[in-house]
């Protein structure tokens, strides 16, 4: 399942948050939506590397 939604809700929730002037939450949001991308984007790598038969090794990827 493709997880690339929970930024969408994310960012939802942070422009929800600076409307009604929660500030330090619509901060808190940006960083976890950060996070969120990043550990996205490592599950797509291991999924791919997964796939090529790399499993298990690290490094770089393609």
């Amino acid at each position: 399942m493709d997880a690339d939604w929970m930024i969408d809700v994310l960012a939802d929730l942070k422009k929800f948050a600076r409307h009604n002037q929660f500030l330090e939450l619509a901060e808190q949001l940006d960083d976890t939506m950060m996070v969120a991308a990043t550990e996205i984007r490592r599950n797509k790598v291991r999924d791919v590397c997964r796939a090529r038969g790399h499993e298990g090794k690290t490094g770089d990827a393609h």
